[in-house]
């Protein structure tokens, strides 16, 4: 493949993933990294996650022929700019954010003159640091693409076979779209999680050992999107603001038919609403997107004799 050299600006969970996926299924490929937290660059390099961790960004992109950005969305730009100068010429600049529209706009105005492809792989955990990362993270997970109309088919072309080769499947679409799509199955979920927990701890009524005591599968599920990185999931919504407002809107008109028909003691529309998302649930679990085991097999997917995978 063309891609001989990668360099992975940011070690947390997916920059350390990639760096371990990269070791574990293309060892011909060569990996640096960078993280601008110093105490992060010494726990990657005790872990390995890249071939070699650079104290400075610019060394890290040095003949990179691949860079890809693993840093939450509103400190892409100034990660950008940073490496401006070190950038050879020739390098695919990508990244792994969940808003591509912002992203790709900042990238291009950062580095212009190289090839930017935002890109969006469908996979995490609600752990992070570089101590969450693990090979396996993208198997079978989507990665999607969200070239421009300028983008040369050669790096798209390079950039798929990088992805598909640490085990993502790959689609591509437009960025606008992206972040509309992302906004419904994604960031709008995080937002409720985020927002029924907030109120659980806020109840009076209710005391914060209750809350978790007798906490139930659904508040347990909740919880666990909750626990996820908030300086990541704050600059998601400031930067994909636009389709998650359009989004929202839609959820609240939704949630006032609900709460009409719970009001009115229509069952068959709360039937009706029940039966649909089942089906949703359903497809998912039939195109092999979650697990149908109880629990979601989550028991299963922390690894050997429980442990969380390395």
């Amino acid at each position: 493949m063309a891609i001989e050299r990668v360099a992975i600006i940011g070690l947390g969970l997916l920059g350390g993933s990639i760096g371990l996926a990269v070791k574990e299924f293309l060892p011909e490929v060569t990996t640096t990294g960078f993280d601008s937290n110093p105490g992060v660059r010494v726990r990657a390099g005790l872990r390995g996650l890249v071939q070699e961790v650079c104290s400075t960004a610019e060394q890290a992109v040095g003949g990179a022929d691949l860079v890809i950005f693993c840093v939450p969305v509103g400190a892409i730009p100034g990660a950008a700019e940073q490496i401006r100068d070190a950038l050879p010429p020739h390098a695919i600049i990508s990244d792994v954010g969940s808003s591509k529209q912002t992203v790709g706009e900042a990238l291009r105005a950062a580095l212009p003159g190289h090839t930017v492809i935002p890109a969006h792989p469908v996979a995490g955990t609600e752990r992070s640091g570089p101590e969450a990362g693990f090979a396996a993270l993208f198997q079978h997970r989507w990665c999607i693409l969200t070239p421009g109309d300028d983008t040369p088919p050669e790096a798209l072309a390079d950039l798929q076979r990088f992805w598909e080769g640490i085990g993502a499947r790959i689609e591509i679409m437009d960025a606008a779209h992206h972040d509309l799509v992302l906004a419904v199955t994604s960031h709008i979920p995080h937002l409720i999680a985020y927002t029924i927990v907030g109120t659980a701890s806020d109840l009076e009524e209710v005391t914060r050992s209750e809350v978790i005591k007798y906490s139930a599968g659904g508040f347990r599920d909740f919880t666990r999107i909750a626990a996820s990185d908030p300086t990541m999931w704050r600059d998601v919504f400031l930067h994909n603001r636009g389709a998650v407002l359009e989004m929202l809107g839609r959820f609240t008109e939704d949630l006032t038919a609900m709460q009409r028909a719970i009001r009115s003691g229509d069952g068959e529309a709360l039937f009706d609403l029940f039966s649909r998302t089942r089906d949703i649930r359903n497809s998912i679990i039939e195109m092999g997107q979650d697990d149908a085991r109880p629990d979601f097999g989550r028991a299963d997917h922390t690894g050997p004799a429980g442990k969380l995978p390395n």
